[in-house]
């Protein structure tokens, strides 16, 4: 089994924000329950507490968070700030108004009933604040047949298996596959289809707007044992351990594309020579990215491995074949 990959900033800082305040209310807990109620190892848990010493509203000694576990209970001091309710601000209110009524037009939403009381409970909790939130349209549009999203939903409830036809742009290939549904998800503002694929025999994720055809199977369509739901807290791409790894050269001005894109490392190059970064990335299909390194217009480009670097030359000379005059500079 790959190991799993290195958490990120943002998933740290978030289970930090929720911790603190709930020590400070346990104060005293043995450590070992700590981990186990929060969802984390003693080891986690210690490295964070560690971590707490260098976080406060300031940089001085009684600025900083105290934490103490040395006993094997854990106690946390100086954190009355950070220990205190959350409280939405006017923009934090209408941003979720706006999105709990875009919410609750969604086809085939089972739980509106639950989004209509969270919903009164915000507006009455913001008042006359919540207005500019009536001036704001939200739709979710992203090219969807309502009734496919709402069939695929009923089948996940009846547990059928579904038939698609889908197109897979990177090929600009429609392909035909047989899928037990597990979940449907908005991520982006694009549905998906998780579910377990019978081609691929694994778990796949099926953009909605590339459904061109569906077909509800009178099969029963329970996943297998093995068909897990995949953690989308950092979005839809998850590379596979056989994909190939290729790597980049960034000159300035197209270092945007490691923060856009998934990307296994990033080297900063230095000033002195040139500037930019490298970077690797993984793929199973290099369709996109060569695509991407066309559209750099020569700020970026590969250099292993050497099949691929043959592709993005090979096909920036073909395209340059229908134009003799940019040739013939």
């Amino acid at each position: 089994m790959p190991p799993a990959p290195p958490e990120t900033a943002t998933a740290r800082l978030a289970r930090l924000l929720t911790m603190v305040p709930w020590l400070v209310n346990r104060q005293g807990i043995d450590l070992q329950q700590a981990a186990t109620d929060l969802g984390v190892s003693t080891e986690q848990l210690e490295a964070d507490l560690r971590l707490l010493f260098l976080c406060g509203y300031g940089q001085m000694p009684d600025e900083l968070i105290e934490a103490d576990w040395e006993g094997g209970r854990v106690f946390v001091g100086n954190a009355d700030s950070i220990a205190r309710p959350l409280r939405l601000g006017v923009d934090e209110a209408v941003t979720l108004i706006v999105g709990l009524r875009a919410l609750r037009e969604v086809p085939g939403l089972d739980e509106r009933d639950a989004v209509d009381r969270a919903l009164a409970k915000l507006e009455a909790a913001a008042g006359e604040a919540a207005a500019p939130a009536d001036r704001v349209l939200a739709e979710v549009a992203d090219g969807t047949a309502p009734d496919l999203l709402a069939r695929v939903r009923q089948a996940i409830a009846d547990r059928r298996r579904l038939h698609l036809r889908y197109l897979v742009p990177a090929r600009d290939e429609a392909t035909e596959r047989d899928v037990d549904p597990m979940r449907v998800v908005g991520i982006d503002g694009r549905w998906y289809l998780e579910g377990w694929c019978h081609r691929a025999e694994d778990t796949r994720l099926f953009r909605l707007d590339r459904v061109e055809a569906l077909e509800v199977l009178d099969v029963d369509g329970t996943p297998p044992p093995e068909a897990t739901e995949r953690d989308l807290s950092e979005g839809t791409f998850r590379p596979a351990p056989d994909d190939l790894v290729v790597t980049l050269r960034l000159l300035p001005g197209a270092t945007w594309v490691s923060d856009y894109y998934p990307v296994d490392s990033v080297e900063e190059v230095p000033a002195a020579d040139g500037g930019g970064q490298v970077i690797r990335v993984r793929t199973a299909d290099t369709a996109w990215l060569r695509r991407l390194l066309w559209r750099l217009g020569g700020r970026g480009y590969v250099t292993e491995p050497a099949d691929v670097v043959a592709e993005v030359r090979e096909g920036a000379a073909a395209a340059l074949a229908g134009y003799p005059d940019v040739q013939g500079r």
